[in-house]
């Protein structure tokens, strides 16, 4: 049974407290929280995911997951820290050397979160082999990240089922994650893959039964 993490990014603002409350009751394990800089990716997020996050902590108990697709690290986990995310991961290709990349997930770490690792589709696997027992979770992203309602890229199921076998060839504790295009007709393919949290958006909120859709996402 794999973990759904329910992203926010498509939810129209007038709809949010409401939608909040229905995932709740539909037992997300997550809120998906995709924060954009308009830098790192076109689009900017950042106003949204903020003021999401203001609902979330006055009217949920569920764990915030959070995704940074931004250039400023630090200063982006300074400003979701607040709001006690279970996890926060950040992009590979944000930063420009290893050694900046493994300070920031440190610095996440001694901000009492979990601390993760995103790739895009394009990034080699291999990239991140290293960096793997410095975090929890590795995060495959599945769509180009920056939008929501995309296709899922089937080359990307490769590279699941590749790290999912680095991992448990090398004995390392650590989730995987997957972030794109995931709705009712690709995600058995994600958990035969080894995805153990499967991030969906659209796939969810487009649905008119939120608890049928996550609860068939689960057992599936």
């Amino acid at each position: 049974m794999v973990e759904i993490s329910t992203s926010l990014l498509s939810v129209e603002k007038d709809k949010i407290i409401k939608t909040i409350y229905n995932l709740e009751t539909a037992k997300t394990d997550y809120f998906h929280i995709d924060v954009m800089d308009g830098i790192f990716v076109e689009s900017n997020t950042t106003e949204k995911m903020i003021e999401y996050c203001d609902y979330l902590n006055s009217i949920t108990n569920i764990p915030l997951d959070i995704h940074l697709m931004v250039k400023d690290i630090k200063k982006y986990i300074d400003m979701f820290v607040p709001y006690n995310p279970n996890i926060i991961t950040i992009h590979y290709e944000s930063v420009t050397n290893k050694d900046e990349l493994l300070d920031m997930l440190d610095y996440i770490k001694l901000n009492n979160c979990k601390a993760g690792i995103a790739i895009k589709p394009d990034t080699d696997i291999n990239k991140i082999y290293d960096i793997l027992k410095n975090v929890h979770l590795v995060l495959i992203m599945t769509v180009e990240p920056g939008k929501s309602g995309q296709k899922l890229i089937d080359k990307t199921l490769e590279k699941i089922k590749e790290i999912s076998k680095y991992i448990k060839n090398n004995n390392i504790d650590i989730t995987i994650e997957a972030d794109g295009g995931i709705n009712m007709q690709n995600i058995e393919l994600l958990k035969e893959a080894g995805t153990e949290i499967v991030v969906s958006g659209t796939g969810i909120i487009n649905t008119n039964d939120y608890k049928e859709t996550i609860k068939n996402m689960k057992l599936n």
